[in-house]
């Protein structure tokens, strides 16, 4: 698409895909895993799992702002896990959407005969549908010197669409590693997870522009102090093109003794973009975060450090018989 000079939030949002990353992201990126990693579909020690998300960013400096919404469906099956996810995301006055259909499947494999050692496999496929009203924008061929200056939207727009919308196969893969002996004072985890496989070919004006694969790389260990506390360092790198981003994070639960009840919080800082504090708790079956990006990149000053404000809700019925307890790497 070539420059667009008018309505300052449109500018911004074609600029920041190109700098800080082709695809949308999500701050509290693990509350939703199989948006993090097709491997981890289905580890969890419930009968299933469903999750929504949602995300609101720039709100202080766009008209219309980027808007995320997720939706997830996940189960254990003995050894596979299956889902389902459903992700809309949308931005700028031009109405860019693009909705995601997947499925995911999972295979995990103990690696001793206690199965505290296991590493999990995951293939997630779907369609991606992408649209844009380019009608709705105004180009730089439409300004004129009349009258003092002025946008004419009657005037051509030099412009070629092919379409406004199409739509592109995806195909995700990741493997997982993580430890699970629940009396262990220590579990590490640690993933890689690649999406865009097939290279899909994204383009409103037939050129030739295949969107190039996107590597995710995370890493942790929950480290229980006592009984009650617990903390998780984390970390996680992602590649897409010449964009490249790294995120650090320090998770933190405190549980009530007798109430079944966790109380979360954490703290991660995305380089040369943002800090996100989030604050949560974990009643029964449910788990509630909350999430606020302050922003640090260098359009702060115009943002006055307002990124984006972010809610996760998760359900996880437990199951009837439960004959072990399993560190999943996420809570």
């Amino acid at each position: 698409m070539k420059k667009v000079i008018i309505y300052f939030n449109i500018v911004f949002c074609l600029v920041s895909m190109s700098v800080k990353g082709q695809d949308f992201h999500l701050s509290l990126y693990d509350a939703g895993p199989l948006f993090l990693n097709p491997a981890m579909t289905g580890v969890i020690d419930a009968k299933f799992r469903v999750h929504a998300q949602y995300r609101n960013q720039w709100n202080s400096v766009a008209y219309k702002p980027y808007n995320t919404a997720l939706i997830s469906v996940d189960m254990p099956k003995g050894k596979w896990g299956f889902g389902i996810q459903m992700i809309e995301m949308r931005a700028g006055i031009g109405n860019y959407n693009v909705f995601q259909g997947m499925f995911s499947v999972s295979y995990a494999v103990p690696l001793d005969k206690r199965k505290f050692h296991n590493l999990s496999f995951g293939l997630q496929g779907g369609i991606t549908q992408k649209s844009v009203e380019y009608k709705l924008y105004t180009w730089d061929s439409q300004y004129t010197n009349q009258n003092g200056g002025s946008f004419d939207q009657s005037l051509s727009t030099n412009e070629s669409f092919k379409r406004q919308s199409q739509i592109l196969p995806q195909l995700n893969a990741g493997l997982l590693y993580f430890y699970a002996k629940q009396q262990s004072r220590i579990n590490p985890f640690v993933g890689i997870s690649a999406f865009n496989l097939t290279h899909p070919k994204e383009t409103f004006f037939d050129q030739t522009n295949h969107l190039p694969i996107r590597i995710y790389a995370h890493a942790g260990l929950r480290v229980n102090l006592n009984e009650l506390l617990f903390i998780i360092p984390k970390v996680l790198i992602m590649k897409q093109g010449n964009a490249y981003e790294q995120t650090y994070a320090l998770d933190a639960g405190y549980f009530f003794k007798g109430e079944k009840f966790f109380l979360l919080a954490g703290y991660t800082f995305r380089a040369k973009d943002a800090s996100i504090a989030y604050a949560g708790f974990r009643k029964d079956h449910y788990i509630i975060k909350f999430g606020y990006d302050f922003n640090t990149s260098s359009l702060k000053t115009a943002s006055k450090t307002r990124g984006a404000f972010e809610i996760s809700l998760t359900y996880m019925p437990g199951k009837n018989k439960l004959k072990e307890i399993r560190n999943c790497p996420r809570l």
